[in-house]
């Protein structure tokens, strides 16, 4: 049976999912960012950052990430998605919508009214109600579609 968990619930796993996001979303010379944002959204008092694994037993199938900023110009919008993953045996069986319903459920328990994401992706979140909304400059210079959804 598969579930989902705030990593601060399963701390035994933190290696395991700092392999995980870090793996898939980072490069040689920022694992120490990541492992740094990930162990002290652990214990933050606030609601954000906040990580999140889909589990299968205790084997990491999935993840996703509740951050005040995904690392672009527009830090007057939060909360953001980022870092969904979806383990390639795992595709097909509507994991990424479940991650992304478990998002929007836990935005709106921690009070906020929307969900703002960045991606390259073309048709994959619009079929889940999401809407292109406006622009954001990345790290690199480069511009990134905004899309939202409201919780």
């Amino acid at each position: 049976m598969m579930t989902i968990h705030e990593l601060s619930t399963k701390v035994a796993l933190f290696e395991d999912a700092l392999q995980a996001f870090w793996g898939q979303w980072g490069s040689d010379d920022n694992k120490a960012f990541y492992e740094d944002c990930m162990r002290h959204s652990c214990t933050a008092k606030d609601e954000l950052p906040r990580f999140y694994v889909a589990l299968d037993q205790e084997k990491i199938v999935g993840t996703y990430a509740l951050l005040r900023n995904d690392l672009n110009s527009r830090q007057d919008l939060f909360p953001w998605f980022a870092c969904l993953y979806v383990d390639p045996a795992y595709r097909g069986q509507q994991l990424g919508a479940t991650l992304l319903q478990h998002a929007l459920n836990e935005a709106r328990r921690k009070g906020y009214s929307q969900l703002y994401l960045t991606t390259d992706l073309e048709n994959y979140y619009e079929k889940y109600g999401w809407t292109h909304s406006t622009e954001a400059i990345g790290l690199s210079g480069n511009v990134l579609k905004v899309y939202e959804k409201s919780v």
